[in-house]
């Protein structure tokens, strides 16, 4: 099939991928300027029309249960995507399911903003030295100081919950006057606090983006673009479009007030004001083309609407497209030049896949048995959360594990799904009728459920590859996964069991699901917290990385990465927030670079 041209124009820039890091670098590089092209896979999606916010689960199919094509349930923001898309398969180079990664996509505007938790968390000192500090995983390039104005302005632009001064290990605080004011805890997130108060186990507010008031359109554009008129005229626009948080529904629907961040109400719209930003959605990606100088000039791309293939043209090329999409991109774009994947010298093009590492355990609190309704809804997400405590231990070697985890509990009387009265059997003695519901009104919000987010260690077995055998429905060729634990992860997972076990006893609880001391037994398959990360690593030898420190290919020095991809090490924290710090920091150098003709 020959490749048509899609469009005549050369673009400064084109951005594959309109997610946290597509999203943030479309808003930098269009404030500065440069004109941008945005490809996006899926269809495009308004969250503002789209989103159902205050419909009841009663009223969805199947109340408002998963389903295969809609595993979240029939209200979650992402309208078209999963763990499987029709017609866009994955294989599998092991039978063992422990041993398979289970790859998220969200084939729409905005990628997996639309669903994500919303979790906010910096990386701290020790998670981008990971290796001088154990001799485990690798070091980034970049270090917490190089990265920390970026954390900055990404919170103040996306607005950021949570509380500085209380000075962890490894835990940053925000500087003063950035975050925005945490909502209330909830009534079982006080229990948890006393409990884990009583064991050492720190306890404090969340950090997620959403916001809690207003922002102050006067003074953070100003702040975030000193010099930039047209980059404080569309931000300050952007925010006063966005309402604080109603603590009405779930996230994970979309946000029709712009309170919950979304690329698709809080980058993508800013960066369209400027004039500067295209966009073609429907655009599923094949590979970036190189010129006869060996830089990067252009992707080809399937267009799903009419299934023909089109080329378009750019001084640089952006790949945003999730970790393992990406590497997808890079491993099938092949010449001459680059006969196992563009920028691929290294051979570690979709190598040291990683993911966070899993575990959870649910349990019944009878002290919050029989309360009368009450609003406590707040957030979707957590209120309080517990970062990782035990650094000192692990340097002494007391723990058989090497990395650490943090807690995120949930629980409360938010308004009840499909499936959220399961496992009352055993506390209702077989009771139906009036008795079924005073039983479900007496133990309605007494149950917890504590969920463990760890790192994971990179490793030689954990990676993606292109299948020779298979292609998709667009005629691109698949990716097959290979996946491992190693021990310091199921190790890491026993000691979620045990804790959050001995944490529901201290709150006078029942544990009510299976703990394992086999952390084997309990560790969540790869791919399942949909953390992907990796696949293109950032690097100080370009012998042993993909990327320099600035998220540039050390091959083609037009070619850039700005998602998970980069990423050289799994810490504790959700990685969203430092793949935004991480894509304006980049996006910064890239506008350096034009500036100086160097691109």
């Amino acid at each position: 099939m020959s490749v048509m041209q899609a469009d005549t124009q050369e673009y400064d820039v084109i951005i594959v991928g309109s997610g946290a890091g597509g999203g943030m670098s479309a808003y930098v590089l269009t404030i500065a300027g440069l004109k941008v092209l945005m490809l996006e896979a899926g269809r495009d999606y308004d969250p503002v029309k789209e989103t159902p916010m205050f419909n009841w689960p009663k009223d969805a199919p199947l109340r408002d249960a998963g389903t295969p094509d809609r595993p979240f349930g029939f209200y979650n923001a992402t309208v078209d995507g999963g763990w499987q898309v029709p017609g866009e398969p994955y294989s599998q180079a092991s039978s063992d399911p422990k041993q398979q990664f289970s790859w998220w996509r969200a084939r729409m505007m905005g990628g997996r903003t639309n669903h994500w938790g919303r979790i906010s968390l910096r990386n701290g000192p020790y998670d981008f030295k990971p290796y001088s500090r154990d001799g485990l995983g690798f070091d980034w390039p970049v270090s917490y100081e190089d990265i920390a104005p970026y954390y900055d302005k990404t919170e103040m632009l996306v607005g950021v919950y949570g509380e500085t001064g209380h000075n962890l290990e490894n835990t940053p605080d925000s500087p003063a006057g950035i975050l925005q004011p945490p909502p209330k805890p909830r009534a079982y997130e006080l229990l948890a606090k006393k409990a884990c108060n009583e064991m050492d186990i720190p306890v404090i507010p969340g950090h997620l983006a959403i916001l809690t008031k207003r922002q102050d359109h006067k003074v953070l554009p100003k702040k975030l673009f000193p010099n930039n008129p047209l980059g404080q005229k569309v931000t300050a626009d952007s925010m006063q479009a966005r309402a604080a948080c109603f603590w009405a529904t779930h996230c994970g629907r979309g946000c029709s007030i712009k309170a919950a961040f979304q690329s698709t109400t809080v980058l993508i719209p800013p960066a369209l004001a400027t004039g500067n930003l295209n966009i073609i959605s429907n655009a599923m990606v094949r590979e970036v083309t190189l010129n006869a100088a060996g830089k990067a000039d252009g992707v080809i791309y399937i267009d799903k609407t009419s299934r023909q293939e089109r080329k378009v043209k750019g001084r640089a090329v952006v790949v945003a497209a999730s970790a393992a999409e990406t590497s997808r991109i890079f491993l099938n774009s092949r010449s001459s030049l680059f006969p196992d994947g563009i920028a691929n010298s290294s051979g570690l093009v979709g190598k040291y896949l990683m993911d966070s590492v899993g575990g959870g355990v649910t349990g019944q609190i009878p002290a919050l048995e029989g309360l009368p309704p009450m609003n406590e809804d707040g957030s979707s997400g957590h209120h309080l959360y517990q970062p990782w405590w035990l650094y000192k231990e692990q340097k002494a070697g007391k723990l058989n594990f090497a990395k650490g985890y943090h807690i995120e509990m949930s629980g409360g009387r938010t308004m009840p799904g499909a499936g959220v009265f399961g496992g009352l059997e055993s506390f209702t003695d077989g009771a139906y009728g009036k008795d079924y519901k005073d039983a479900c009104r007496r133990y309605y919000g007494t149950f917890v459920h504590f969920a463990g987010r760890g790192s994971m260690i990179p490793n030689e077995d954990s990676f993606c590859e292109i299948d020779s055998d298979r292609v998709d429905q667009w005629g691109i060729p698949i990716l097959k996964f290979h996946w491992k634990w190693s021990d310091h992860e199921t190790n890491m997972v026993a000691h979620m069991h045990k804790t959050f076990a001995e944490i529901i006893e201290q709150m006078g609880g029942k544990v009510t699901s299976t703990i394992h001391s086999d952390g084997s037994k309990a560790i969540s398959n790869g791919g399942s917290i949909i953390h992907e990360i990796g696949g293109t690593i950032m690097g100080a030898d370009r012998g042993k990385s993909v990327l320099n420190q600035y998220c540039q290919s050390w091959d083609v020095p037009n070619l850039f990465v700005t998602d998970g991809a980069p990423f050289p090490s799994k810490a504790d924290k959700n990685p969203t927030l430092t793949i935004m710090a991480l894509a304006w920091r980049t996006s910064d150098y890239i506008v350096e670079q034009f500036k100086q003709r160097a691109i």
